[in-house]
């Protein structure tokens, strides 16, 4: 494994935090502070309490993750 390799997992973000960052819940029960890409800041792309994203991680330190990708889900429309 080099220096660069990153470890990937999934999750649901359960809140968010100030300053741009979020908290995590993985799908194997851990907790980890999470923040949003360059790019998906770039492209203003919007994080929610409830939303499934995939998360980058280094293999040194595991509590602490960057958040590159926000799955798409069916959102169903508010009633008017």
């Amino acid at each position: 494994m080099s220096k660069e390799d990153l470890i990937q997992f999934e999750g649901v973000v359960e809140e968010v935090l100030r300053d741009a960052r979020f908290m995590v819940k993985l799908d194997n029960g851990l907790d980890v502070s999470a923040y949003a890409s360059g790019k998906m800041r770039k492209f203003r792309i919007r994080i929610l309490a409830g939303d499934r994203v995939t998360l980058e991680m280094s293999p040194y330190d595991l509590s602490k993750a960057r958040i590159c990708f926000r799955h798409k889900e069916e959102r169903h429309p508010r009633p008017h």
